[in-house]
């Protein structure tokens, strides 16, 4: 299976993007191809419907890798109980045929205690394009995101949450073969 992770921060060193970074490396482990998009490394061009932006390198390999995959993993930093700019902007330039059907994870990172919004705002999103929910999401927050900043080794992530995270990535990664079998 291909799986695409979009990393939606802007923000060199985001936990929300670590994590992701985590959830790949778990994907390849299992013998799946993963393909990142940084829209921190790679920002797409400001949506807007009287431009289409063709021929924009950032943005082909984005609808390139979201049209081939089978299951797509979203992250947010949470910005004022919602999902980042970054983010927002770059699914706007996506529509319907990118999601339909595929599985979708929701995963997020919050100061707080948790990131509840980001993560509703998210899959209200990912229904609106036709994709699939994923029924469980990845939301880290205080103490929990020291496991996913810079310099931290996969092998150092506190063993609740590293448990947490690889149940919610096989529970994902099984909806993904589940739906695609079906298309």
């Amino acid at each position: 299976m291909k799986v695409t992770l979009i990393a939606g921060s802007n923000h060199q060193a985001a936990t929300s993007t670590k994590l992701v970074e985590y959830i790949k490396h778990l994907v390849i482990s299992q013998g799946h191809e993963a393909t990142l998009i940084d829209l921190h490394q790679t920002p797409v061009p400001f949506y807007s419907p009287d431009d289409a932006h063709g021929g924009l390198e950032a943005l082909e390999n984005l609808k390139r890798a979201m049209h081939e995959a089978d299951g797509i993993v979203l992250a947010t930093p949470e910005y004022h109980s919602g999902i980042s700019g970054v983010l927002k902007n770059a699914l706007d330039h996506l529509g319907q045929d990118y999601f339909n059907n595929k599985a979708v994870l929701s995963v997020s990172s919050s100061g707080g205690a948790v990131a509840v919004s980001s993560l509703t705002q998210l899959q209200t999103i990912v229904r609106n394009l036709h994709g699939i929910n994923c029924p469980e999401w990845v939301s880290i927050g205080g103490d929990q995101r020291k496991s996913f900043q810079t310099g931290i080794a996969y092998s150092d992530i506190h063993p609740d949450v590293d448990k947490r995270v690889r149940r919610v990535v096989n529970g994902f990664l099984d909806l993904t073969a589940a739906l695609s079998v079906r298309q």
